[in-house]
């Protein structure tokens, strides 16, 4: 597992963890909400065994988010949901890493909040269809980053950016019966 680490405030009252969710890397970044804005703690990314068993690899991903859990002690979780690939079969593995990374949170306790791929780059790059690269940079510019995050690691950060400013606005809107089709609600 791979640490970066910044020392944040004792005051704030919200720690949020956001989730990259991976079979291979499943990045996460940890934010606090202060007076002042957003403040980053830590980030980094869980690297399961390449070519290990699913069983090992999903074991390696608790295990991960446990200890990420337990060491910087979270109050809110924002987890990136599944998108359809073309592929099924990694849709389904990809969604198993997801489900273990949800187990994580819950068994602390801990509430869990989701968000489209759409959403997040809506909230952190203000174009829902943004490239990886633009993400990594305004999350390096919004959380004030001496350097670039990992890829995996800005992509957990930016849920998490997402999340404390309410899922730009649809995670305030009532959703339940719609769908997203193409970034909008049908």
């Amino acid at each position: 597992m791979q640490f970066a680490s910044r020392d944040a405030p004792e005051s704030a009252s919200i720690r949020i963890l956001g989730i990259d969710p991976g079979l291979r890397i499943t990045g996460f970044g940890v934010l606090e909400i202060t007076g002042k804005g957003l403040v980053y703690v830590t980030s980094g990314c869980i690297k399961a065994p390449a070519g290990g068993a699913l069983a090992m690899r999903l074991k390696t991903i608790l295990e991960g988010l446990q200890e990420v859990i337990a060491s910087t002690r979270p109050t809110q979780i924002a987890i990136e949901k599944v998108f359809v690939n073309k592929n099924p079969q990694s849709t389904l593995l990809l969604g198993q890493a997801r489900g273990t990374a949800i187990c994580a949170a819950v068994s602390q306790g801990l509430p869990v909040s989701e968000y489209t791929a759409l959403q997040v780059k809506q909230a952190v790059v203000g174009n829902g269809h943004a490239a990886k690269a633009q993400v990594q940079d305004m999350v390096k510019r919004l959380l004030q980053l001496a350097g670039d995050p990992s890829t995996d690691a800005a992509d957990a950060l930016a849920c998490a950016i997402c999340h404390a400013h309410g899922g730009q606005g649809l995670g305030k809107l009532a959703t339940a019966g719609y769908r997203m089709k193409r970034g909008r609600l049908v």
